[in-house]
């Protein structure tokens, strides 16, 4: 069996790795070429520093790899530090590495497990055989400048794993769009020499002012790098009716404005432009399993509608990835296990991520519904920040810092409240006819009754005036 990977960014490295470990032939193809630049916070969560375990990627601090005890939350005039809870599957410890340095060590950590890694090959499509299967991608070749020369190439594989981030022209090229009912975030971020660069907490700031001065649903970040620059951004959920209408980098330069002079978060102190990208959330594109593809990360809409964190959940997904593929080719070796066999084992991919975070995705789906309020989400902090033991529950819950296993009363409540809601789908998503027919189901009375068909479509609110209005009332389908 031979595998194609379409980005060599953390998910798509980290399945190159495991499955080249594997014994499989793995080829990568990136756009760009290393080192690169992605707009990120940089900041690494115990989740994410567990995968980095996983993988034996070695990140000493001599290395540019600086660890961080917990966070330091700043909202109402009250500042409180959290340290990074205990629990027995994760390390008691975060991470920060800018992405210049882990996109890249991560690349070269795959090839040395035996991947092929090819840069500069910008993949425009998907291939596909005459029964819809998926077959390979077609991909044009850049310069050195990233400029495209003209010449493309077709690339041919047993399975093609999309790891192409937000964009992804692979998912795009065949149709798999992104689903309007699911929540979206958008991220700034830029780099200050800073004498903070040394911090030892991620810290976050949980007011952030709109135009009207009400509250806006995200949070700002500081977080210091160690090479004498601190990453400063933030990120805002498109609950907010103001989303879409507000110049996020502006947003970005008023606040850093009203910092402390001494932290030299000024003009003459910025390194490079302020940079933005989209955060697809809670499987904002489905399905995740296709014929002869899987979704992996971003391209996937894995990033977690609680905190905006992506990179963990990509790195898992990937390794969730290259189990299924390695244990059906394992398979198809050793006991007869033929195309149609190896295809219904690789889709039950999709159903083991949305049985891994599907239904936390569902709670941080309501959430972002509610912080869209600010008469919510002022109330939140306002109730929050005092009572430390409770910061430290919402910590853990929106990082998905748990363990399953364990009787302490903060997992068994994260336990209990997942069992509640139902599991986001990262299935299809429905047609306009079948939402139509789902909503007008619910919607007719039977005997004289309401009817509470459940549907396949979304009902959490996500975006606009009207998603902010009513996000009081959240009803969580799959």
């Amino acid at each position: 069996m031979n595998v194609l990977i379409v980005g060599a960014g953390p998910a798509g490295s980290t399945a190159a790795y495991y499955l080249a470990k594997a014994g499989i032939d793995v080829t990568v193809l990136e756009k760009t070429s290393f080192p690169r630049e992605k707009v990120c916070g940089d900041g690494l969560t115990p989740r994410a520093v567990r995968e980095i375990q996983k993988l034996g990627l070695p990140h000493p601090e001599t290395e540019g790899w600086r660890r961080n005890k917990g966070l330091r939350l700043i909202a109402g005039g009250r500042t409180i530090e959290l340290p990074w809870p205990e629990v027995a599957d994760f390390p008691q410890y975060g991470l920060i590495r800018t992405r210049l340095g882990f996109d890249e060590e991560l690349a070269r950590h795959a090839q040395s497990a035996g991947a092929v890694v090819l840069e500069r090959h910008s993949v425009t499509e998907a291939l596909r055989a005459e029964d819809g299967r998926v077959t390979g991608v077609r991909a044009a070749l850049l310069d050195d400048a990233g400029r495209k020369t003209g010449e493309t190439r077709d690339f041919t594989a047993d399975v093609v794993l999309a790891a192409d981030g937000n964009s992804t022209r692979t998912a795009v090229s065949l149709g798999i769009g992104k689903r309007d009912d699911r929540p979206l975030g958008v991220a700034v971020r830029t780099y200050f020499t800073s004498p903070r660069h040394e911090d030892d907490w991620m810290e976050g700031w949980l007011e952030l002012p709109g135009r009207d001065g009400k509250l806006l649903p995200g949070y700002g970040w500081v977080f210091g790098v160690g090479d004498g620059t601190s990453n400063v951004g933030l990120g805002i959920l498109n609950s907010s009716k103001d989303f879409g209408k507000l110049d996020y980098k502006q947003v970005l330069r008023e606040w850093t404005a009203g910092m402390p002079a001494d932290w030299g978060f000024t003009p003459e102190n910025q390194v490079g432009e302020i940079r933005g990208a989209a955060l697809p959330m809670g499987f904002n594109r489905t399905p995740h399993y296709s014929p002869g593809l899987l979704l992996l990360g971003d391209a996937g809409g894995m990033v977690s509608p609680f905190n905006g964190e992506g990179i963990s959940y990509a790195m898992e997904s990937a390794r969730y990835a290259a189990e299924f593929i390695a244990d059906a080719a394992a398979r198809s070796a050793s006991a007869g296990w033929g195309p149609a066999d190896a295809d219904a084992h690789l889709a039950r991919y999709a159903g083991y991520v949305q049985d891994q975070w599907g239904s936390h995705f569902t709670l941080g789906r309501a959430f972002a519904a509610l912080i869209g309020k600010p008469a919510v989400m002022k109330l939140a902090l306002r109730t929050g920040m005092p009572i430390p033991v409770l910061m430290r529950f919402v910590v853990r819950m929106l990082a998905n810092l748990t363990d399953p296993a364990a009787k302490g009363f903060e997992d068994r409540v994260i336990r209990v409240l997942e069992s509640l809601v139902p599991a986001t789908s990262n299935q299809a998503a429905p047609t306009k006819a079948a939402a139509t027919k789902a909503a007008s189901t619910r919607a007719a009375p039977a005997n004289g009754r309401p009817t509470h068909a459940t549907s396949t479509t979304d009902s959490v609110p996500h975006s606009g005036a009207n998603s902010a209005d009513s996000a009081t009332k959240v009803r969580v389908n799959p």
